[in-house]
């Protein structure tokens, strides 16, 4: 897939089939997360794949605004390196990298913010990971939806300075 046309065509899913995603796309998905620009390439991130269906209720149950985790094939968490300087910025890359790879395989996803919310140690205590620092949730899956998407127009979100 073009590179633009995934970035303008990627949308937020939150409603997924019953459909496995097969590991080897799974994997092409974090190969591409591990790619995301770092700085002074330190690579503070790990990538937690859950597909155990208890876990993925618990973490749906968890996460204020994110029920639909539950029905997701798989979830990858983003983590950060306690005491990284840099952890967030370049998890945020890698999750970039995560949903607009995702969008390229077909499948759909929904970016559930960790970093500071009232849920973020009890998703790290589910994950076994207290020693780490939550930047996202990502549940992925086949889509069973097509949203729109209405952007602001590039006029009203840019200001040139000449």
């Amino acid at each position: 897939m073009d590179t633009i046309k995934c970035i303008k065509e990627r949308r937020s899913i939150r409603n997924y089939k019953e459909e496995k995603i097969p590991e080897e796309d799974i994997r092409k998905i974090l190969d591409c997360a591990r790619h995301a620009p770092s700085a002074n390439n330190k690579q503070p991130w790990e990538f937690v794949v859950v597909e155990n269906d208890e876990l993925l209720e618990e973490l749906g149950s968890i996460c204020s605004y994110g029920k639909f985790i539950e029905n997701c094939s798989h979830c990858i968490i983003v983590l950060g390196k306690k005491g990284e300087k840099y952890f967030l910025e370049d998890g945020c890359a890698a999750t970039m990298n995560i949903l607009l790879s995702v969008n390229a395989l077909g499948y759909g996803s929904c970016w559930v913010a960790g970093h500071g919310k009232k849920y973020e140690q009890e998703v790290l205590e589910a994950l076994k990971k207290k020693e780490k620092k939550l930047v996202s949730i990502l549940p992925i899956g086949v889509p069973n939806e097509k949203p729109g998407k209405n952007k602001k127009p590039l006029e009203k979100v840019t200001e040139w300075v000449k």
